[in-house]
Formats: C-alpha cells, structure tokens, sequence
C-alpha cells in the first residue's frame, strides 16, 4: 500500500487512515463487534493511522481501540499508530462545554488517554480546537514536554488558522494539521494548506466523504436518529440537503464513466492533492472499509480531475460544514 509521511518530521503512515468516532458517537448507534472487526480488517490491508478523540462518547472510543489493539495479531497491533485530539470539554448529559489548552490540562488528558488506549505512547497528540483563552505556544509546549518523557511521539494540530500554525511550528516541530478537506470543504486551499506547505506540515483530512453527503450512500428522503448529529448540521437540512445531493448525482454520473463509486472517486479527488495530505475515512463497517480501499486504485488524470471540477466546483456547497455555534470556535474557520 502506498505510504505518506506526515510532515517533513512525522512518522510514515497508510495512504488512508481510519476515523473512528462514528464507531462511538455523533452517527446514531454502532455495533461494537462490527467496528472491533472494521478496526482490524483496516490493520489487515495495511492501514496503520488509527485516528480518535478522547472526548468522543467520553473516552469510549478510546477504549474501543484499545479493545482492537489488544485482540489483534501481534504484527498488526505493532504497525498501528494513534492520532489523538484533546481539549474538548463535555458534561454528563453529553453536552460541549468548551476547549482546555492549559499545560497542566494538557498532560492530565495524555494520562487518561495513555490508560483507555492501553499504549505506551501516543503517535500524534493534538487540541482539538484552540483554545482561545490560552496561547497557542503554552500548550504546544506542554505537548513538546510529552514527547521529552516519552509519552508523545509528534505534535499535531486541528483546524488551526494559518497564523496558529506559524505560532505553534516555532515552539516545536508540528507533524501535521488534522482539518476538514473534502470536495465541498475547500477552504484550506487559500492560506492553511500554503502555510503547512511552506513549513513541511502534513495534512491529515478528515470529512473527506463530509459526513456521509457525498458518499454516494445518502438518500434524500432519509430520516436521521435522533443521536444523529447530522440532523444539526446546516448542509443536511432542507433546500441545502437537496443542492447538496444535486452535486453528487454529477458527481456519480462521473464515477461511473469512470468505473468507480461516488465514495471512491471522492477520496481519490482527496489523494489526489498531494503526497502531504492522509484522508481519513470514517468507515463504521468492513464493507464501508472495502469501498474506501477501494479508491487507492483510481488513478485521476487531468481529464478526470476537470469532470470532477465541473460536476463539483469549488464552493458550491449549500450550507456551513458545522452549526453556526460551532463554525465560532473555528480558528481556522473557511
């Protein structure tokens, strides 16, 4: 399987990494075993970036991958590596209340996630949002101490504004910038991605299937769970949601000529920005898994490449990628 290294000093990883939050959260109910089986059916192709957050479910989908990692095969459990964010604050009713960037804070979650991962260390350790009451450089600090002792590998960031990103990378060395980057999410092409580039940051992609709308699987009479939090989210709603799935019927029309699922052509579009840029996909079952794969042999040329444009041109989304409240705690809002 073809690797890409995050950053100029991250470590090599799979051409794809597997999200797992839909495993634990945000996406209605999942199946436990399906999603152990899923985690090791992507170490058995090869895929070595297992990406979580410790405030997913409340620590639950940390322990989920630690349940896979520790029922794996040996060589399997040993190529994996962990991508892991922090700093989201939530209450017993499962409600956000907030971001923690303080020092102290940032090695008291390290601790709890080193315990519910059942490793050793952690591959890349990032904020999950900045936190805005708390300088940048304090808590990449507190991270470059982590990979001192040992207990952290690389430093990663999530959707950090370019200016973030300058500040951050002259603390310590930055592996990469975990942000959303998709088809219809292309607003780090400006300013982000230029600045990761200039500074030898990788990209970490994630929503590069944008929740599901441009997988090719979602249909437009569809009815979310209530724990669901696509039902929130301003490109799943209404007038937005029919525009939105306009865009993927050009979008199939092109995958098809070209012998490939919407969800397939999608995430090849992604690989095909640069040797930088890891898209995560969230697969939640190993058919998913399989399909996504699938896309490491779709190969792009500049004819497919401009189809793919004209079916889906940049900012032609209906709607913001988050809610408006959360589009606020954006740093790198685009």
């Amino acid at each position: 399987m073809l690797h890409r290294t995050l950053g100029t000093t991250g470590p090599q990883v799979s051409a794809l990494g597997l999200g797992c939050m839909g495993m634990s959260a945000l996406y209605g109910d999942a199946d436990r075993t399906e999603s152990i089986a899923t985690i090791h059916a992507a170490l058995d192709a090869g895929v070595t970036l297992l990406d979580t957050g410790d405030f997913y479910a409340m620590g639950h989908n940390e322990m989920l991958i630690g349940e896979a990692l520790r029922s794996a095969p040996t060589g399997a459990r040993e190529q994996a590596l962990t991508s892991v964010k922090f700093g989201a604050l939530r209450d017993p009713d499962g409600g956000w209340s907030g971001y923690d960037g303080r020092p102290a804070a940032v090695k008291n979650f390290a601790a709890y996630s080193l315990q519910r991962l059942g490793v050793d260390h952690i591959d890349v350790y990032r904020l999950a949002r900045v936190d805005p009451d708390v300088p940048i450089e304090e808590t990449v600090g507190a991270i470059a101490e982590l990979v001192e002792a040992g207990h952290v590998r690389h430093i990663g960031l999530s959707e950090a504004g370019a200016d973030t990103i300058r500040r951050a990378a002259a603390v310590a060395p930055i592996a990469d910038l975990q942000i959303e980057y998709s088809l219809i999410s292309r607003g780090i092409e400006k300013q982000i991605l230029p600045a990761c580039r200039e500074l030898g940051i990788g990209i970490t992609a994630y929503g590069v299937l944008s929740r599901g709308l441009i997988s090719g699987h979602f249909s437009r009479d569809r009815q979310l769970a209530a724990n669901d939090f696509r039902g929130m989210s301003p490109r799943f709603q209404g007038e937005n949601l029919q525009r939105n799935l306009d865009l993927v019927d050009a979008l199939r029309k092109v995958a098809e000529d070209r012998g490939a699922s919407v969800a397939q052509t999608a995430i090849a579009w992604v690989l095909s920005r640069g040797e930088d840029i890891v898209p995560l996909v969230g697969a939640r079952r190993r058919d998913r898994l399989t399909e996504a794969l699938g896309a490491l042999d779709v190969r792009l040329g500049a004819d497919d490449l401009a189809a793919i444009e004209e079916a889906v041109p940049a900012g032609a989304a209906a709607g913001d990628r988050y809610p408006a409240e959360q589009m606020a705690h954006l740093d790198s809002e685009h």
